[in-house]
């Protein structure tokens, strides 16, 4: 019950500071990660939460179905065929490079096998834009930008789960056999979030069936429900089958889609919000103090270098100006999705998991504190188009942000 007070109490005060943080550098997430803090056993004392305590797996597990589903509902088929291009280069090579130049860092600065590397860098490659909420809803800034941002990290949530699975279980010791159960749990769980909806989609576009307008949100809903019943019956993985689910309702179900959307982001942000609480909670000086300057240095490169890297070498030739550039290279906040990825290696019991946790909890923490507190000062750059930064000669040098004289494809691409 305390945990509900304190949680009720901070949403409170959220909502009421809410319009404050739309306007400046306050950000509701920092609000319920630091509440989280002061509540846990780092400062009052108010909430004892262990790693081991069954509230931290049980709303880790809903908390990221909730919003792989309605990520996926985000991103349907035709959403990515008609914004592919720079998405598809921040997913296809953006994404795997900054797990590579992160797991690598991991492995020779803090010393940690090749397995629990590549889980580091997993981890922390999923981007969440909550943190770059004033860039991304700032319609001054270009639309292919906030586009770009909004779909990248819509979609690498579901990107980057098959690669923490697996190198938790290659972690774990898992022999062979058991990674053949664990190919199979997947394929399980994407089998079960493309057929449920699918069916249950055709069978209300029949002429026996028909939604009321009154309960038609609660049909995303339903079938969010049933995949995630089948998924622990037949133990298909939940995060996969959430995120196919959510992809199979906006592929075939835009009316269904529609009606979920304000309602399905609500509950999505509840989850995150209480997610982010009990993180907080979870922290302590003691934790934190113990990461040592190895730790403190591969955050900052994980946080300063990995993605920037990464993100230029994936957009060489994207004909993005410098500003969108620069601005999709920092904003790769890591936020929710690497919250609770850090919560189940956490709780996964394998060796190196707690080591793992306190790095990426410090990433997280630095990620949030740099990341929501400067989207409003980068999108503010986008308010005058015609100034010229002062970067910005520097930068073409190097070949980031070369403007091309195309009308056509500002908007396009």
């Amino acid at each position: 019950m305390t945990l509900l007070l304190v949680f009720a109490g901070v949403l409170l005060f959220a909502v009421l500071v809410s319009a404050l943080a739309n306007r400046t550098v306050l950000s509701t997430a920092v609000v319920f990660l630091v509440a989280g803090f002061l509540a846990g056993e780092g400062a009052f004392g108010w909430l004892s939460i262990k790693p081991d305590t069954p509230i931290v797996t049980t709303l880790a597990e809903l908390a990221l179905f909730a919003v792989l589903f309605s990520d996926g509902m985000r991103v349907g088929w035709s959403d990515l065929r008609a914004a592919w291009r720079l998405p598809g280069r921040a997913l296809g090579w953006g994404l795997p490079l900054t797990l590579g130049l992160t797991a690598l860092v991991a492995h020779f600065l803090l010393g940690l096998g090749w397995a629990e590397s590549l889980l580091i860098g997993a981890v922390l490659a999923p981007t969440d834009p909550v943190f770059a909420a004033a860039l991304v809803g700032n319609e001054r800034v270009p639309a292919r930008l906030r586009q770009l941002l909004n779909v990248e990290s819509g979609v690498n949530d579901g990107l980057a789960l098959p690669f923490v699975v697996v190198f938790l279980a290659v972690a774990a010791g898992t022999d062979d056999l058991h990674l053949g159960s664990l190919g199979l749990e997947l394929l399980l769980g994407i089998a079960i979030g493309v057929v449920v909806p699918w069916l249950a989609l055709r069978l209300e576009q029949s002429r026996f069936f028909a939604a009321s307008t009154q309960y038609l949100p609660l049909n995303a809903v339903a079938i969010g429900l049933l995949v995630l019943a089948l998924g622990k019956v037949t133990h298909g993985n939940l995060f996969l089958a959430a995120f196919a689910a959510g992809m199979t309702v906006a592929s075939f179900g835009p009316r269904q889609r529609e009606a979920f959307e304000e309602f399905g982001e609500l509950v999505a942000e509840l989850f995150k919000l209480a997610a982010l609480l009990v993180f907080g909670a979870l922290l302590t000086p003691a934790l934190l103090g113990d990461i040592g300057w190895q730790g403190w240095l591969f955050v900052l490169f994980a946080i300063i270098v990995a993605r920037p890297v990464a993100l230029w070498v994936s957009f060489l030739g994207a004909r993005l100006t410098a500003r969108e550039q620069l601005a999709a290279m920092w904003f790769g906040p890591k936020g929710f999705a690497s919250v609770v990825y850090g919560l189940l290696v956490l709780t996964s019991g394998i060796a190196a998991a707690f080591t793992i946790f306190e790095i990426v909890a410090a990433a997280i923490v630095l990620s949030i504190l740099l990341h929501s507190s400067t989207d409003v000062v980068v999108a503010r750059g986008f308010d005058d188009p015609a100034e010229a930064p002062a970067w910005h000669g520097p930068l073409r040098r190097l070949g980031i942000g070369k403007r091309h004289a195309d009308p056509e494809h500002e908007g396009h691409e």
